[in-house]
């Protein structure tokens, strides 16, 4: 592919008060014009791509002082939920036979390739030099920040929580409105995710566990709850917070950005009573 400018991630510091750290990796908008001139189908096949407004939802939780990793670079450049292997038909030092798992087969892997509707979005195939630039431009960077960020809260505090925040495409009425992944509990202890549903479903949004989203490489790779840093994936219906149009906010834009704060604030708030507890009995 052409040569093209890749955003790097921003970091938003926190105050430090409260042991969580908020990740935003789907709602890059930063579309280089030689990105673009790449895409078979323009810029809106590319769109499609991502989870819209994400990077503004969680402000309110963001008010609250708690720090933010957030990708710039669009999730057709690069995507920061997928692994360094996950890549259909090449990979960074893939062993032999080494099968990229079926999110990269259908075409959703580190480098998007084709989408259900547009199919193939490239013109051209992604070089190992385009590959190399997009991971240490925007992938390896993301991470960066969110390793150095979660060790340096978990120090301070003992127990940290990683909230990583998507969302999905509009579902059926009958189905749950939040997906919660915590990688089928492996990623983050149950009780917190518990938190999660609760609160979800006193604020009127119908949550489930790990179906169909159980989280991807972020809350894979971060999450350790055995070393005090747990990990959990956020999955909200664009419906719940969209307008008709799938991309400007909606009349719930504002109640969920409050329940994304109330999320934050129940969690951190019984992170740091466990560690309070933790030290009195010391």
């Amino acid at each position: 592919m052409t040569n093209f400018e890749i955003a790097p991630p921003l970091l938003r510091p926190g105050s430090d008060r409260w042991p969580l750290l908020l990740s935003v990796p789907h709602a890059g908008t930063a579309y280089s014009p030689s990105l673009l001139r790449e895409a078979r189908r323009g810029r809106a096949s590319l769109e499609l791509l991502e989870d819209p407004l994400v990077d503004r939802l969680i402000w309110r939780a963001a008010a609250l002082g708690i720090g933010a990793v957030v990708a710039r670079a669009p999730r057709a450049l690069i995507d920061p939920n997928r692994g360094p292997l996950e890549m259909e038909g090449r990979s960074i030092a893939a062993p032999p036979g080494h099968d990229p798992g079926p999110r990269a087969r259908g075409g959703l892997g580190l480098v998007p390739t084709r989408t259900p509707r547009d199919g193939e979005l490239w013109r051209r195939p992604v070089t190992s030099a385009d590959l190399d630039r997009r991971v240490a431009g925007a992938w390896q960077p993301y991470h960066a920040l969110l390793s150095a960020e979660l060790e340096r809260l978990r120090r301070r505090h003992g127990e940290v929580l990683l909230l990583d925040v998507h969302s999905m495409p509009a579902r059926a009425a009958h189905l749950p409105r939040l997906v919660i992944g915590d990688r089928h509990g492996r990623s983050a202890a149950r009780w917190l995710g518990d938190v999660v549903r609760r609160v979800g479903n006193e604020s009127g949004l119908s949550t489930v566990f790990n179906d169909p989203y159980a989280g991807g490489y972020i809350t894979e790779h971060h999450g350790r709850p055995g070393d005090g840093i747990h990990a959990l994936q956020l999955e909200f219906d664009r419906a719940s917070y969209l307008g008709p149009d799938g991309r400007t906010p909606g009349p719930a834009f504002d109640a969920v950005a409050r329940l994304i704060e109330r999320i934050a604030r129940e969690c951190g708030e019984a992170l740091l009573g466990r560690q309070q507890g933790l030290e009195a009995a010391e």
